[in-house]
């Protein structure tokens, strides 16, 4: 799968645009503890190439996320594009699709039943905002260290990085409890390695709504409308 993902974003030009965000990334004077890429993806495109790579985008988004991040790794270890990488985990890879499967299984849809959105993988959804919060910042990846000194893993390589992950809390990835898998020490943040980035919370409200407002009953005698919230970053 890898192969076919490093065909897939050469010839949809996925990989001009990689090579230029890392020459950003290299020429930046900042040092990242996480490295993050947003790579656009055609779903349709790719299941034409390969079928099992396509499922496994569609619907194991997570799993498929780490496929790139070592083709991504690879290419920038082969032709040096970013000097300052040093590990795998160090990648952050976001696949952003341009359109999902026109079929009602991938619709998301609040006021139907049973709400069986188990899965963690792409949904459609529709409705209507009524309230949006102020943006603030989360973090989006974070390098640790042992605190005992005489411990391999207290300084240099970046053995511990913690990345955000869609769905996750920030607690997930900044947290003061992390212990040394060598010695078992607590590990601290090194705070000058912490990636930001914008986050913005946004109440919605299923579309279905706009028929309670116009007094269509459906010959229902009670119905309840609630909202959901939506994190944006």
């Amino acid at each position: 799968m890898r192969e076919v993902a490093l065909v897939y974003l050469d010839r949809s030009g996925g990989l001009q645009k990689f090579v230029h965000d890392c020459k950003r990334y290299n020429d930046s004077k900042q040092s990242y503890a996480v490295y993050r890429f947003v790579i656009s993806i055609n779903p349709s495109d790719i299941a034409e190439l390969d079928a099992t790579l396509g499922n496994y985008i569609l619907h194991n988004p997570l799993q498929a996320a780490q496929v790139f991040q070592s083709v991504c790794f690879i290419a920038i270890k082969t032709l040096s594009l970013i000097e300052q990488l040093q590990t795998e985990a160090q990648i952050s890879i976001l696949l952003k699709p341009t359109h999902l499967p026109p079929l009602p299984s991938y619709v998301l849809s609040l006021s139907a039943h049973p709400f069986n959105y188990t899965s963690q993988r792409f949904y459609m959804s529709e409705g209507i905002v009524i309230a949006m919060g102020t943006v603030t910042k989360y973090t989006q990846g974070a390098r640790f260290l042992c605190t005992e000194e005489t411990c391999p893993f207290s300084e240099g390589r970046f053995r511990y990085i913690r990345v955000h992950c869609p769905g996750a809390t920030e607690s997930a990835t900044v947290r003061t409890d992390f212990v040394c898998s060598l010695c078992s020490s607590p590990l601290q943040e090194d705070m000058k390695f912490r990636v930001l980035g914008d986050k913005q919370i946004v109440e919605m409200i299923d579309a279905n709504v706009l028929n309670a407002l116009k007094g269509y009953s459906n010959d229902k005698s009670h119905f309840r409308i609630q909202t959901f919230t939506v994190f944006l970053r």
